[in-house]
């Protein structure tokens, strides 16, 4: 009988320092984001005369520096189409009537922002109201902010919780998705085929749950089914690709690439400006980060223009089916070469005679 081989000690010292690195690097691309970001760059909306603005965005600039990036509007109706367009998270609205607009469904984190410094307006209106009316030996007027939460979050979510909760399973979905098919079938157009109709019925699915049962997304079902199908297969398509390039190990391409660099840069739980630059835009270029704005737009923002991530995640699912055709291509091509190689050998076919 021969005798029970063991691993050599220096392979287990070496997978057991690997193994530990692999989880550093988890714990870093996870906790990265939270830790790093900072309100900063948020385009707000300002209305009202030049020389109050300039008064206003300079008390908020030395009370909170780098927070606010101004944006003029011409007036309430502007800056309102600005909020719904999402070129803006809010607007400040300066005049007899001061107003604080808020748009919830665009970020929560940004509305309770714009909440504190709608009191900070409150203070420095009031202020300076007071030193007017003093100056002019009359009564100091009262003066209210109104707070305006012009796109809110639906009642059955509103927190936004729920929302950007399911943007973690989406990406998780569209791995699985991958990998599954690429380990259980053979054949580069069968698991096409199979990733087609799972991404579609996996997005009808998890749209029918989260907007039918959850009540978390508003507007249209089949837009959302299909923003969600689409990114399932923005996902799960690469990782196909990749395994009918390189073989099974290619499936590795899902974890490394969408989960530990792309979904920590997604912005699916913050504004794309509180991350370090350039990653929150970056992460807009990726599945994870295209669907959850597309989803978002979807459902609270009509009027947004929704063209880019729509490609994005057009142009990630056709490049994983191209990958996958041309391992499928290259595979018989070599198989066809492999059987010449083994005719010639065998003496079924002969080699051309030089003349």
């Amino acid at each position: 009988m021969n005798p029970t081989l063991h691993s050599p000690w220096r392979r287990v010292v070496g997978i057991g320092i690997v193994l530990s690195l692999v989880v550093g690097v988890i714990v870093l691309a996870f906790s990265w984001p939270g830790v790093t970001s900072e309100s900063k760059n948020l385009p707000i909306a300002f209305v009202g005369e030049a020389a109050q603005l300039e008064q206003i965005e300079g008390a908020l600039e030395q009370s909170a520096p780098g927070v606010i990036a101004p944006v003029t509007a011409d007036d309430r109706a502007d800056a309102v189409d600005r909020i719904e367009h999402r070129e803006v998270y809010g607007a400040i609205v300066l005049g007899a009537q001061p107003e604080v607009l808020q748009a919830s469904a665009a970020s929560p984190v940004v509305s309770g922002l714009l909440a504190t410094v709608a009191a900070q307006l409150q203070v420095q209106l009031t202020a300076a109201a007071a030193a007017q009316a003093q100056a002019a030996g009359v009564p100091a007027p009262t003066i209210a902010v109104t707070v305006t939460d012009v796109v809110p979050l639906a009642a059955t979510d509103p927190r936004g919780v729920g929302l950007a909760s399911a943007a973690f399973p989406l990406v998780l979905g569209g791995m699985i998705g991958g990998i599954a098919i690429t380990m259980a079938l053979v054949g580069a157009w069968r698991r096409i085929v199979a990733l087609l109709v799972y991404a579609v019925v996996a997005g009808a699915v998890v749209a029918g749950v989260l907007q039918g049962w959850l009540g978390v997304l508003q507007g249209d079902y089949l837009a959302n089914a299909g923003a969600y199908a689409l990114a399932f297969a923005a996902i799960g398509a690469p990782i196909v690709g990749f395994a009918a390039l390189v073989g099974r190990a290619g499936v590795a391409l899902g974890p490394v690439l969408f989960l530990l660099i792309a979904n920590p840069i997604s912005s699916a739980t913050q504004p794309v400006e509180f991350l370090p630059e350039p990653w929150g835009a970056v992460g807009q270029w990726f599945p994870p980060g295209a669907a959850a704005t597309l989803v978002r737009e979807l459902s609270y923002f009509p009027k947004a223009d929704t063209t880019f991530p729509w490609l994005v995640l057009a142009v990630w699912a056709l490049a994983g089916v191209l990958l996958a055709l041309l391992g499928h291509f290259r595979e018989r091509g070599a198989a066809t070469q492999e059987a010449l190689e083994e005719a010639v050998e065998e003496g079924a076919l002969s080699e051309p005679r030089s003349s």
